[in-house]
């Protein structure tokens, strides 16, 4: 039985739309965009600035990077649509080969003294929060800014949220080419 549309949260403009962006994609439109549909007033807007600062805002860091701190995150929080839609996303702005070499462990990935330490710093916020005083203190003995630590910290909050939603609500996940395939339009479109 289906459920009215004001219960199912989307209306017949969002159905078409979801259906015109996943024609243009040439794949299912990925889960996440659909919630955005379907709670426009929160995951639309709110969660969605958050997001675009968070990720495509002024930064120390790259693009890439802050998207490899997203996936890195969703690792940690064992939600596999968040590790390969980033994945995909950093991919293309960083080699491939380290962005995969940093989700089996960044702790041996050939990545900078600042990164490493960010991450570690992204990991206990992430992992082990009543650490974070020492992670801080670490972080900025290894070179990293109060400024960088700022951002990934954003970084960090907005996906310990995201993930955690991708995760109750069991988004599906698509196979790695409809990942990358979707990656090239989020880098260009960005997430509001």
């Amino acid at each position: 039985m289906r459920l009215p549309e004001i219960e199912r949260g989307d209306s017949l403009r969002s159905r078409a739309l979801i259906q015109v962006v996943s024609l243009a994609l040439g794949a299912r439109l990925p889960d996440a965009a659909r919630v955005a549909f379907y709670h426009k007033a929160f995951v639309g807007t709110a969660l969605g600035a958050w997001t675009q600062e968070a990720m495509r805002g002024p930064s120390e860091w790259s693009v890439a990077e802050r998207e490899l701190m997203a996936a890195m995150v969703a690792r940690w929080n064992s939600c596999p649509f968040c590790v390969g839609a980033h994945r995909a996303i950093a991919a293309l702005g960083m080699d491939k080969a380290v962005a995969e070499a940093c989700l089996d462990d960044y702790h041996t990935a050939p990545i900078s003294e600042p990164l490493h330490a960010t991450l570690s710093f992204v990991e206990t916020m992430t992992l082990r929060p009543g650490e974070l005083p020492a992670a801080v203190r670490t972080a900025t003995a290894e070179g990293v800014t109060r400024q960088q630590l700022t951002d990934a910290a954003a970084v960090a909050s907005v996906f310990n949220i995201i993930t955690r939603y991708a995760n109750a609500l069991d988004f599906v996940i698509p196979s790695e080419a409809e990942f990358d395939k979707a990656a090239g339009m989020m880098l260009k479109r960005g997430y509001a």
